[in-house]
This record gives C-alpha cells, structure tokens and sequence, in this order.
C-alpha cells in the first residue's frame, strides 16, 4: 500500500512539473503559500469540501485548484477509486514531496536571497 502511494504522489507530482507555472514563484515563502494554498484546495475540491474563497489571494488559488483537480480525476482514474481519507494522505504526501523538491530541498540561491 505504501508503496502504491508513494508512486501515486509521483505521479501527481511529475503533472505538476512538467504542467503547472505556479511552482516557479522565485521566494521561498512565496511557494510555501502557493504549495499550501493550491493543494489544499486541490484536496477540497476531490473531496467534496466547500472550499474559501474570501480573498483575492484565495481566489488565484482557487482557480489553479479546480484546474489541478480536473486534470488529475482526467489523467489518473484511479484517484476516482480512492476515499477522501486516502486522498487526503495523497494530498499531503503531494504537498510534502512538493514543498521539498520547490523549498527545502531546491538548490535555488534566489529562494533565501533577502534582497530579492
């Protein structure tokens, strides 16, 4: 099962990769909101959740959600198999894995340069 899991968030995480701009913000703290913001509704939305929209912020985010969500249910027929408990360890695995390979992890120099 872990296994399948691990190979699920890769999957998931080669998408956003190779398809998704808004992993390139050039601050560290700017992608920590954007990984936190987007997957969390992400998860949201494939789970049924109502999802905040309250501020213009939000409401990026959210957009970028709904296309993540239907591009994942689109490509991966499998996450339609899952329940939200599993989704919701999918989705936080997604967003640690991210979080290291665009934060922690990034050989970046930009990402902890205080002037830039």
């Amino acid at each position: 099962m872990e296994d399948m899991m691990k190979d699920r968030t890769e999957q998931l995480v080669d998408y956003i990769m190779k398809k998704c701009l808004w992993q390139f913000h050039s601050r560290s703290w700017d992608r920590e909101k954007q990984n936190e913001g987007i997957l969390t509704k992400t998860m949201q939305l494939l789970c049924d959740e109502p999802v905040d929209i309250i501020n213009p912020t939000d409401k990026v985010y959210w957009v970028d959600a709904v296309c993540l969500a239907d591009a994942f249910k689109s490509r991966y027929p499998w996450l339609l198999t899952m329940d939200k408990p599993e989704i919701k360890l999918l989705m936080q695995g997604l967003k640690d894995r991210m979080d290291y390979l665009t934060i922690t992890g990034s050989l970046n120099a930009e990402l902890t340069d205080p002037h830039y």
